[in-house]
């Protein structure tokens, strides 16, 4: 993602001649300019403890991570080169699935039994839960069978012959998914495996290392940064030039949006996009994003969902849930949890786009 500079400053005046609440069609009459994103803020930028920026960057979690800091003075470079490095693989060795000895992969594969959790593992556990609950399994940290089924696990993609589960498979996979099936045993912090249940976290993990990522910096002194993991972006404070961390917003090919440039101060923004982890079968997309309720990839027609929120856990969970719930009651839930949500359909007219009155309120028309 390209990082912008120069743009306005954070506080410009947005016009009071705002669009309608949830806008439908292709955007802005086809014009290619520049639409400009400020979020709302509840404090006023403090000055950054130093003049420098520094920008590292290294791969981490299947995907590349990068942070633009001000560093404190006094403060070596590569301690924060160290500490994100370490702070990413404690995630990876908490929530991989890819890494056999993590403690995701360990749950995953024991025998059936009461398995008591480590606190952060908890901690995320029942976020992940309780984030199901609220969006009714739209997003769900049980479907580990299913994304291993469809080809989008640590197994690999499947076998060319045979690239669709059958109907057996599919009814076998969900009979061990379902966030309501999972039991906890809150006075010992432990999990029931079943037998078979497999967690999946790839709906909040890039997220939740974001947080976790940005609060290490912040407790090292650099409380001006923006951090990013697989598209994946959270903003604190501002730069030396009192100027917030401008991003561009991806955008899925062909896009009736304009191109779009985000103030991320203390907000984090989430993508999720049809076009990322897919295969295509017989001329058909099959998205890496599963909907619990079937035990399928999610066909629904939208091609895209962003989502702004102030935790990057949540804007990456959000943005997965908004994408099953689908084109018309993605938008409905949004707006009525007051998210701040930008949604791109394929229709037969093309792609076209809504947004949420949150997202429009921060549209600055003066910029654009």
């Amino acid at each position: 993602m390209e990082r912008r500079a120069g743009s306005p400053a954070l506080t410009s005046k947005r016009s009071s001649s705002a669009p309608p609440p949830l806008q439908i069609g292709p955007a802005v009459d086809g014009r290619q300019d520049t639409r400009v994103l400020i979020p709302p803020t509840t404090r006023a930028p403090e000055r950054p403890p130093s003049d420098l920026i520094w920008s590292l960057a290294g791969e981490s979690m299947g995907t590349t991570w990068s942070a633009r800091l001000v560093p404190p003075p006094g403060t070596a470079q590569d301690a924060f080169q160290t500490a994100i490095e370490e702070e990413l693989a404690r995630i990876v060795a908490l929530f991989s699935p890819w890494t056999q000895e993590s403690e995701i992969s360990r749950f995953n594969n024991a025998p059936a039994g009461t398995w008591k959790l480590s606190d952060e593992f908890w901690s995320l556990l029942n976020a992940a839960l309780d984030l199901a609950d609220d969006v009714n399994g739209a997003v769900d940290p049980t479907l580990g069978a299913l994304v291993d089924l469809w080809g989008f696990g640590p197994p690999g993609p499947r076998d060319p012959l045979h690239p669709l589960p059958d109907d057996e498979e599919i009814a076998a996979a969900l009979a061990v998914s379902g966030w309501q099936k999972l039991r906890l045993n809150r006075d010992g912090q432990a999990a029931v495996q079943a037998g078979g249940v497999k967690l999946d976290f790839s709906g909040i993990a890039k997220g939740h290392a974001v947080d976790r990522v940005s609060a290490r910096l912040t407790a090292m002194g650099a409380t001006s940064h923006l951090v990013e993991i697989g598209g994946e972006l959270l903003g604190r404070g501002v730069k030396p030039d009192a100027q917030p961390w401008w991003v561009e917003i991806e955008t899925v090919p062909g896009s009736p949006a304009p191109h779009t440039v985000a103030a991320l101060f203390d907000v984090a923004v989430a993508t999720s996009g049809d076009w990322r982890r897919a295969f295509v079968h017989e001329e058909r997309l099959y998205p890496h994003t599963l909907d619990g309720s079937t035990g399928r990839p999610v066909d629904n027609g939208l091609a895209q969902v962003t989502v702004f929120d102030a935790s990057a856990m949540r804007a990456d969970a959000l943005a997965t849930a908004l994408t099953v719930l689908g084109p018309f009651d993605g938008p409905e839930f949004a707006e009525a949890m007051q998210i701040a949500a930008h949604f791109v359909e394929r229709t037969p007219r093309g792609l076209v786009e809504r947004m949420t009155p949150a997202f429009a309120a921060m549209m600055d028309e003066e910029a654009g």
